[in-house]
């Protein structure tokens, strides 16, 4: 069974932990958001897609 879901979603989840759990005040979260906003109008942002595309391809790889 594959099982597919967002990086976004994926990212949204851990943040929203993070905040609860590890203590993580708001404040970080929304800079850590407008860094991301940031990045990814930068020139810098086509190497971070292929990064994470490449990280996600090596991981989906993985047989379990």
């Amino acid at each position: 069974m594959a099982l597919s879901i967002s990086a976004v979603v994926l990212l949204a989840i851990v943040v929203f932990l993070l905040v609860r759990k590890s203590g993580l005040k708001g404040g970080h979260a929304a800079v850590c958001v407008l860094l991301g906003f940031y990045l990814a109008s930068s020139s810098i942002a086509p190497t971070i897609n292929e990064l994470t595309t490449n990280v996600a391809g090596m991981i989906g790889s993985f047989k379990f």
